[in-house]
């Protein structure tokens, strides 16, 4: 039975899967925007979401834990810092997903995926 079951396998192994959405994650908290597929916008949105949460919570715990899935220490600092302030009074859904285009090659379908409330 699938219950509980509620990601996708993006056609990867699940270590290739995990690394590929830690980076993801990693750019997408230091630019606050990036162009992937629909698919991985999809399941990169929950996890940003939860280092985000993680941001706003602000203990020491909470800072281990984003550093087990962030990449940088830089962009965890800016997460506990600069994104947490940012976000303290939202109760969640801090990433839009905005299909752009088709990709050239394979015609798959882009998407946007940016932190709401960025400045312009």
């Amino acid at each position: 039975m699938r219950h509980r079951r509620h990601h996708g396998k993006l056609g990867r192994n699940s270590t290739h899967r995990t690394a590929m959405l830690r980076n993801m994650v990693t750019s997408l908290l230091e630019a606050e925007v990036i162009e992937t597929t629909d698919a991985k916008a999809k399941e990169l949105r929950r996890v940003a979401d939860r280092m985000i949460t993680l941001g706003k919570r602000g203990d020491l715990h909470a800072r281990r834990q984003a550093l087990s899935v962030i990449r940088s220490k830089t962009v965890t600092s800016k997460l506990f810092g600069e994104l947490a302030e940012r976000y303290k009074e939202r109760p969640g859904g801090y990433t839009r997903v905005l299909k752009t285009r088709q990709r050239v090659g394979d015609a798959a379908p882009m998407s946007l995926v940016e932190l709401v409330d960025r400045p312009s």
